[in-house]
């Protein structure tokens, strides 16, 4: 069973692993998220989230949800960026990142009309937003967006 669970406080037991097994394929952004959530700079303000999924009582991914800061000052009006995702490599094929982007994405259009990725950081990445519908655009400092 995949379950999501929002996190408020701390990060889950077991994401020092997960780190571990996104620096190895060369993924940076969990270290990033571990450093910016340490410093409490991150994921704390309205319109922002952060998801864990868990399939089968077991981390297996992340994924988040910011302000835009770019978009309001490119003329799109408010806006949000989809950030720090990682399934781990075990996780993979099941649905995990699908479930955790449909969840920000519905969550991101409550409040917004144009949702952003930047999908530079592995080949994987924009294979994979585009089929959760997200166009090519180079507008602005992402390299996708989806409108509502």
């Amino acid at each position: 069973m995949l379950q999501l669970v929002r996190l408020f406080d701390e990060l889950p037991d077991g994401f020092d692993d997960l780190v571990a097994e996104a620096s190895g394929e060369g993924v940076r952004n969990m270290a990033l998220l571990a450093d910016g959530w340490s410093k409490g700079a991150c994921f704390q303000d309205d319109g922002e989230a952060l998801l864990v999924a868990f399939l089968a009582g077991e981390l297996a991914g992340i994924g988040g949800m910011t302000v835009e800061p770019a978009a309001a000052s490119l003329g799109f009006g408010p806006a949000r960026r989809l950030r720090r995702f990682y399934v781990r490599p075990a996780m993979r094929r099941r649905g995990v990142a699908t479930a955790l982007a449909s969840a920000l994405i519905h969550e991101g259009f409550d409040s917004v009309d144009l949702l952003t990725v930047n999908a530079q950081a592995s080949a994987i990445a924009q294979p994979f937003w585009e089929a959760q519908g997200f166009c090519p655009d180079s507008s602005g400092p992402w390299t996708h967006v989806l409108r509502r």
